[in-house]
């Protein structure tokens, strides 16, 4: 075998240092001399002398071998979480409603794909009373679909579903058939309730074609001190509730032999650790929705059944911006560590979930959209 002239000439200089010491580098004729480089080292440089120099040295500072504390504040704060934040997700009576998007749905002269439509389908969202669910719902109910609203709260699905078809009718004047949106209650933690809304909307709607697991909710506590109680809570709502959805409705498809599209609404804090505000239970819970909907897609993509995620970055919902005006330094840094320079509003997800559903996206399983801005590029 031929050796590379780098290989030959390391190897001539280890025969050259285990010559005897009386052959010098003068006496070494030069092209040995060429080939020949002794090993040479630096002394150690010391973090800290008499004159504090290092202390002083931007170089030294910038590492992370500087000596504690020389970067005073700045020390690695804004890529940290502050255990002092904590923000608990309020009950239903504290909870700001969620205004119904106007001016979105209605006739329009613009040229689209017919792919986009969700003409002819029954499509089912959970956590569509409010919030990101709503809005999304909204957008269904506009590209042509059947909705089934399910909610823990059936009195608010009940006054939004009255309220998409009001806003369907005035965006849509002349237009004799309305769509057919209905409310359910489930507990999306409970397989017995789960199982009965299914049944309940299989009942009054003769199928379900989409499904959108919009139900969770996030809070911010150290993970030391959050309560172990309100962790499972947490974990049986955006976890066990996107499961028990998915399988129910993924057997609902297989028994009729029909294709279908399932959207999962993880998060970007599926994939980054959010900063300053402590939640790692629910980062960790997003991961699983994401890692889910990857998982299902391969398992269920023999029977034409595609399971894709949209991970929404920072959003304006109703929630959000009751707690952003009490935490206004929070809010800014959060619109500091997003690239587009904002935050996102519900109706930006109208698209992405229309076009997950639609025939539009058929060759699209396992993916995930994210929706942020760009805060997960940085």
């Amino acid at each position: 075998m031929f050796r590379s002239t780098a290989t030959r000439q390391a190897v001539r200089a280890l025969t050259q240092t285990s010559r005897p010491a009386v052959l010098t580098a003068s006496s070494r004729p030069a092209l040995a001399r060429s080939f020949f480089r002794p090993i040479s080292s630096t002394a150690p440089r010391a973090q800290n002398d008499g004159n504090n120099k290092s202390r002083k040295d931007p170089l030294v500072t910038a590492t992370t071998n500087a000596p504690e504390g020389t970067l005073g504040e700045t020390e690695g704060r804004f890529a940290r979480t502050d255990e002092s934040l904590q923000i608990e997700y309020p009950d239903d009576e504290h909870m700001p409603p969620q205004p119904v998007v106007q001016g979105r749905g209605g006739m329009h002269f613009k040229r689209t794909l017919a792919q986009y439509s969700l003409e002819n389908k029954v499509s089912l969202v959970t956590g569509g009373a409010r919030g990101l669910g709503l809005v999304m719902a909204q957008a269904i109910v506009a590209s042509g679909s059947d909705l089934a609203i399910v909610d823990l709260n059936k009195e608010e699905a009940e006054e939004q579903a009255h309220k998409l078809v009001e806003q369907f009718r005035k965006e849509n004047p002349g237009l004799e058939q309305m769509p057919n949106v209905t409310a359910h209650y489930a507990d999306v933690a409970d397989p017995d309730s789960v199982n009965a809304a299914l049944t309940e909307i299989i009942g009054k709607h003769g199928r379900i074609d989409n499904l959108v697991t919009s139900a969770g909710f996030t809070e911010n506590f150290d993970a030391i001190s959050y309560p172990y109680d309100r962790v499972q809570k947490l974990w049986g709502v955006n976890v066990d509730g996107t499961y028990l959805f998915a399988t129910g409705v993924a057997k609902h498809l297989m028994e009729r032999k029909v294709p279908g599209s399932i959207v999962m609404i993880g998060s970007m804090s599926g994939a980054i650790v959010n900063v300053p505000q402590p939640q790692a239970p629910y980062n960790a819970a997003k991961a699983a929705v994401r890692h889910l909907a990857a998982s299902l897609a391969v398992e269920w993509a023999g029977h034409q059944i595609r399971v894709n995620c949209i991970s929404p970055g920072y959003m304006l919902t109703a929630l959000t911006r009751k707690i952003l005006d009490e935490n206004p330094e929070l809010r800014d840094k959060w619109i500091s560590l997003i690239p587009a320079g904002k935050m996102g509003t519900p109706e930006d997800l109208m698209g992405p979930v229309t076009f997950l559903l639609s025939d539009a996206a058929k060759y699209i399983t396992g993916a995930d959209l994210r929706v942020d801005g760009g805060y997960t590029l940085t």
